[in-house]
């Protein structure tokens, strides 16, 4: 469905940062978030119009950490969450769907923790039978998300990737014994 705007009516914009899940079914609500290697779900209930979004920092904790541990920067709580959030709101499971953004890589000589939260996504989703309509994880580039979540509205922008250029090691020709280099 294409992102429409109405200048007739004002929408009420609401920053989801990370570690937030929100939901709504206001047909003037509009959920704004920008992305990195997080990830970002939107999921919407068409019937009843209700949609919400999330917002993740990394998809779960590391190994060995107890389930009370578990905080609301990992994708394992807020999906959860959010999803819970979509049932109380009279969402059903089965008829949801999903949009999926972030995931991005932004410097290549990182760990490639925006690939394990898109990896992460796609799983999660699957393994609770939600089908993603759309997506657009990966890459090298920033993203900013806006959801209108009563519609299952999105609009997604690329935000160009303004980190310096990696550093290239300087090579000097090697020098001798008895030489002085003066530098």
């Amino acid at each position: 469905m294409p992102f429409e705007s109405s200048p007739a009516s004002p929408v009420t914009r609401i920053n989801i940062l990370q570690g937030q899940a929100r939901v709504s079914a206001g047909p003037r609500v509009e959920f704004s978030t920008v992305l990195g290697s997080c990830v970002a779900t939107c999921l919407f209930d068409p019937e009843i119009e209700v949609g919400g979004m999330n917002h993740f920092l990394l998809a779960e904790p590391p190994p060995n950490t107890h389930s009370g541990d578990f905080d609301e920067h990992y994708g394992v709580y807020l999906m959860e969450l959010l999803i819970n959030e979509m049932l109380a709101h009279g969402a059903a499971k089965s008829r949801m769907r999903a949009h999926l953004y972030g995931g991005a890589n932004l410097n290549s000589g990182f760990a490639r923790i925006g690939t394990k939260n898109a990896e992460f996504a796609r799983t999660f989703l699957a393994s609770e039978r939600i089908t993603v309509v759309r997506e657009d994880l990966g890459g090298m580039n920033a993203r900013r998300v806006d959801f209108r979540p009563a519609r299952g509205q999105v609009r997604c922008r690329t935000v160009e990737n303004t980190l310096a250029p990696e550093p290239k090691p300087i090579t000097r020709p090697a020098v001798s014994r008895g030489d002085v280099e003066l530098f």
